[in-house]
Formats: structure tokens, sequence, C-alpha cells
């Protein structure tokens, strides 16, 4: 049995080496231990991670985001918060934070809890509990959605400062090794609520698709995020490649309020690249002109203005501010975003 710095015996059971192992090879690839902290919500996958990670990474700080969604969450909070300290954790703390409404409940949970791990972090890397499971959940999703290879290249194990060590490690490992250790992960009702289509997702369509095709679907869908997750590497070099080459610094006479310095991008040298790297140049460029929720019916409608001009107008795309929209428009030979009036 390995001994934690908190005094709790760890088996030596399958499932616990399983995931201690998904947290050692991660605190290798980051250069070896260090203080993290991990985003504690009470169920199998972050309680097992904070096991793990008393052993082998350095001091665990555990922080417990209460949503405050559901009656009796701050005791449940305060229940993982202890459950944290007896696997030996340095600290634990419960952070309750006010959950929005824009773009859904759980899109606005979700902002509410990564800001409040990013405000308790202090320069520390935090590792959160996403398993092969939710892998897997992510690109099937995203491949449903039509969203574009980006969407189902999944999650990584490290995109500054968030860390994710499970992403090889299976769900039902990490209920085993709760079960294994003698403590009793929270059953988030949510995660059971088929209002949520990721619930219907992990519940309904996954365990179809393992029936269906005997088995290894889970797997193979993460093991394609990885291949595409490689292949998308390539895909942005040589996009950034051509977004330097395209670049120019536009002052058209339709500029409007902001516009002087906006950096516009070449008509000729975009044309002539292959679409799949316009389109990624294109987007990577329109991030850093602050738009936001680029759709693909936007991006193709973008590069109509490029690749198929018949003279038509601009696209109106999210961002901007109360008084003025963001709309991509094609001027003097150049690709630029203009802040418009709202009418």
């Amino acid at each position: 049995m390995m001994m934690s710095p908190g005094g709790l015996r760890l088996p030596e059971t399958a499932a616990v080496l399983a995931v201690r192992r998904g947290v050692r090879d991660w605190v290798a690839g980051q250069g070896g231990r260090g203080p993290v902290v991990v985003g504690l919500s009470g169920g199998a996958d972050s309680l097992a991670l904070v096991a793990a990670a008393v052993v082998e990474a350095g001091a665990v700080t555990a922080v417990v985001v209460d949503h405050r969604l559901q009656e009796g969450s701050g005791e449940v909070a305060e229940r993982a918060a202890e459950q944290a300290r007896g696997l030996g954790c340095v600290a634990a703390v419960v952070v309750p934070v006010e959950v929005g409404r824009a773009g859904g409940v759980e899109a606005a949970a979700r902002t509410a809890r990564y800001a409040a791990l990013e405000s308790m972090r202090d320069g520390r890397p935090v590792l959160l509990g996403h398993t092969l499971d939710d892998q897997a959940e992510t690109v099937l999703l995203g491949l449903a959605r039509g969203s574009g290879g980006r969407s189902i290249q999944g999650m990584v194990a490290w995109n500054s400062p968030w860390g994710r060590p499970l992403l090889g490690v299976r769900r039902a490992q990490t209920v085993q090794m709760c079960a294994d250790l003698g403590i009793e992960p929270w059953d988030d009702p949510h995660n059971a609520d088929p209002g949520y289509t990721r619930v219907r997702v992990r519940n309904e369509v996954l365990p179809l698709l393992e029936e269906v095709l005997g088995g290894g679907v889970a797997k193979a869908l993460a093991r394609t995020a990885d291949q595409l997750r490689a292949d998308g590497a390539v895909l942005d070099t040589y996009a950034d490649e051509l977004l330097r080459a395209a670049r120019s610094i536009g002052t058209g006479a339709d500029s409007g309020p902001g516009d002087t310095d906006r950096p516009t991008l070449s008509i000729e040298i975009l044309a002539t690249a292959p679409p799949a790297l316009r389109r990624r140049a294109v987007r990577t460029w329109l991030a850093d002109q602050g738009v936001a929720g680029l759709m693909n019916a936007h991006l193709q409608a973008i590069d109509e203005l490029v690749s198929n001009w018949r003279g038509q107008g601009g696209v109106a795309v999210g961002g901007g501010s109360r008084d003025h929209r963001l709309v991509v428009t094609r001027e003097h030979g150049t690709l630029a975003v203009r802040a418009q009036p709202r009418i």
C-alpha cells in the first residue's frame, strides 16, 4: 500500500493504480511534482483525482465550487471539502458563486465555475476530473452538431492553466477507486436529468452504440480526438503562416469608430490558399478582432466574400458593443471587420 502525506493508505487495486498512473504521467509531462489545485465536485471522478494527486503531485489544494443551484448545495460542498482534507489535501475551500442565465444554466454554471477556480489558483495549475468517457461524449456531441474538425478534437490534457490527467481513465475506474478507498462520492442529480443533452448521450446513446457496434466505442472516439488534435496542430501551423502573409493595416473610407487600426486581410493571398487553411486563418483573425460566438454558417458566408464574390453585403457576427455591431466586409481588395451602428 501507498501512504499519502495525510496518512491515508491507498490500496494497490487495479482502479487505484490506473488513476494514479494517469496523474503520474501528467505530472511527469509537466516537468515533475509541484503544488496544484484540484477542482472538486464531490463526485467520483474528482474525489479519485484528489486522492491520486495527493500521492503523485505535490501539495494539493481542493477547491469546491458551490453553484447554489440545488437545495442543500452548501452541505454537499462542505462534505466534499471535508473528504478532501481526509485524503491529505493541505487545504480545501468552498467558493460560493452566482450563476447567471446567459447561454443556458449549464453554460453559465461552467463559466462561473472556471472563474472561481481561476480566482483561487494563485499561479498553480488546476486539475480537472474529466475522464475518457467525458472525452467520448464531447467528441460525439461535436460530431452530431457538425461544428467542424476543431469541435471533435475533444479536450486536451494541458491547456494552461487547466490540466486533465484522467483522459485515459474510465469513469468506472474512478467509481471503483472510491469504493476501494471506502469513500462515498456525491451523485449529482443533474447527471441523471434527461433534460440535458449530454446526460442522454451518456446514459442512452453511448450505451446503445457500444451494444450495436460490439464495444470499444468510447475508446475509439477518444482515440479519434487524439488523432484529429495531432492533425489540427499541423494545420494550425500552416494557417498561422497564411495569416501572417495575409495581414495588412486597413484604413478604408468606410471605417467606423475604432476601426482605423484594425488589421485587414489580403483577399488575393487568402483566395489562393486551400479552403481548409483559409478558414482556419480567418477564424483566428476574427477571434483577435473580438468576434464572439462564431458559427459555421458565419464562417461559410465570410469565406464566400473571398472565394465567391458576387457583390454581396457584409456578414454580421457576434461581438461589438451596445451601440455598434461587428460586420465582416470585403473592401478595397481586403477582408475587414467594421463596427456599424445598431439600428
